[in-house]
């Protein structure tokens, strides 16, 4: 079973995120978000195929603010794949697991 981390305040996504040794796919959501829960189980089957090659960390946009700002966070979810502390590709609205990977330019190795 894959983890799924949160990242709700500053500290806990330079941590998880910017010091990260492998790329993180970080998604950007909030409670109130219908699409945001449509595409959680998404994420997970994400992680799952990915394994150790990468991270899924959640962000709550409402609890951690100021990171949401600092990336332009318009609208939610946002799915961003961040490598060596840098947001290098996004995936914005809620869609299938192939097609996030697609956006964020993942494939996976079977």
């Amino acid at each position: 079973m894959a983890t799924i981390t949160h990242a709700d305040d500053p500290a806990t996504f330079q941590k998880e995120v910017l010091e990260s040794t492998v790329p993180v796919v970080v998604d950007f959501w909030a409670d109130w978000c219908g699409p945001c829960k449509r595409v959680a189980p998404e994420l997970e089957a994400l992680a799952e195929a990915h394994g150790d090659a990468l991270k899924v960390v959640k962000v709550d946009v409402d609890a951690n603010q100021s990171v949401a700002g600092r990336y332009g966070i318009q609208g939610i979810p946002t799915i961003g794949l961040f490598r060596d502390g840098d947001l290098v590709a996004a995936s914005v609205g809620a869609k299938p697991r192939r097609l996030i990977e697609a956006d964020l330019g993942l494939t996976v190795a079977r």
